[in-house]
């Protein structure tokens, strides 16, 4: 077999089947027919998939990608001189260092908001970060998710997710294939969890209504021993499901602001990628020496403001804004871990969310902190 017939071996194993035959083509020079041979099938066939992946270049995502694969930053290819000149995207690390492990772990926390009603993602440039936002209940916009441009690189090439507006700030909007990997990827983790013999994550799968136990809690261990629920299956967090609750005169138990206050917290949280290691994280020991290791600036900046706004809540209050808005803990959950009464802790969020409002407001201004 000519050599030019062996499929790119140096590409990781998650870049899908047709970008490697695209690569083949237009980066290596074999003939459709050739592929059509090697693959089984016929060469109209194989020309579909090369000229799919040739119309996706007008998404920035996938154009920086190929890029990178047709500039050797993947591996050895080198292109036409005339393939180099069109190539518009600007060489920068891609989502070629990334592994699947890291790509389905990123896909359970950023899919699971972009399917979120009216959530989109958006990014700039020159930001190496890109933002999930969605409209509050309020009309205003709220960002409830940030994830590095590698890992919006991967997803896009994956067709997770795709580009709805090109420009200097592009947009994009979750596909059925993104919302038919995350139930893939929560599914695969179900079935893990029971082969690992871990019958009681089955408590954890209650009616999609109920605040305090939604669908896909997860039961992990603490440091004590206890176990405590994390929602990283759920679609909505617990102080979503929390805030559609009204009284008698139908008035929402929280407001958007407090809600958009809790949306603030928990995206610091994610984005300094606290408490990854499978310990709660101790905000008093977040500024030890030592403690910024490893983190980028932004994740230092967004780690100071999370230990900033858990200091100024104080006992009790951080404790549940910790447990609830960022570790996802249910509110029956919380309170029995802090032996508290029952039906209590939806009062005490609300409190702590009206602190950690005013405490935004005073450090920050109406717009809230920064992201990056």
């Amino acid at each position: 077999m000519d050599a030019n017939l062996t499929p790119l071996s140096h590409l990781p194993d998650w870049i899908p089947h047709a970008v490697r035959l695209y690569l083949d083509h237009t980066g290596e020079g074999v003939s459709l027919r050739e592929i059509a041979r090697r693959e089984g099938k016929a060469a109209s066939t194989i020309l579909r998939q090369v000229r799919r992946y040739e119309m996706r270049r007008d998404d920035p995502l996938v154009d920086e990608v190929l890029a990178a694969l047709t500039e050797g930053q993947g591996g050895a290819l080198t292109p036409d001189p005339e393939d180099a000149a069109a190539m518009n995207a600007q060489i920068r690390p891609s989502a070629l260092s990334l592994d699947e492990a890291t790509i389905a772990r990123e896909a359970r926390r950023v899919l699971r908001r972009l399917a979120e009603p009216g959530a989109m993602m958006a990014l700039a440039v020159d930001m190496e970060n890109a933002v999930v936002l969605r409209q509050g209940a309020d009309g205003h916009v709220v960002q409830t998710a940030v994830l590095g441009r590698q890992v919006a690189q991967a997803f896009a090439l994956k067709e997770w997710i795709s580009c709805r507006k090109a420009g200097r700030i592009a947009t994009y909007e979750m596909t059925a294939a993104g919302r038919a990997a995350l139930k893939r990827l929560i599914d695969a983790d179900d079935r893990a969890r029971m082969r690992a013999g871990m019958a009681e994550a089955q408590a954890g799968f209650v009616g999609a209504g109920q605040a305090d136990c939604p669908v896909g809690a997860v039961a992990d261990p603490d440091e004590d021993g206890a176990r405590r629920r994390i929602r990283y299956g759920a679609i909505e967090s617990p102080v979503q499901v929390l805030a559609r609750r009204r009284d008698q005169a139908g008035t929402a138990f929280l407001s958007p602001d407090l809600v958009a206050a809790a949306e603030r917290l928990r995206e610091d949280y994610e984005l300094a990628q606290m408490g990854r290691a499978g310990r709660p994280w101790d905000p008093q020991a977040a500024t030890a020496p030592g403690a910024d290791s490893g983190l980028s600036p932004g994740q230092r900046a967004a780690r100071d403001r999370v230990t900033l706004a858990l200091r100024d809540l104080g006992p009790g209050l951080s404790d549940v804004a910790l447990r609830v808005c960022c570790q996802l803990e249910g509110l029956e959950v919380a309170e029995r871990r802090m032996g508290w009464a029952a039906r209590s802790g939806k009062v005490v969020l609300r409190i702590a969310l009206q602190r950690l409002r005013r405490h935004y407001e005073e450090s920050y201004g109406k717009a809230g902190p920064l992201i990056g």
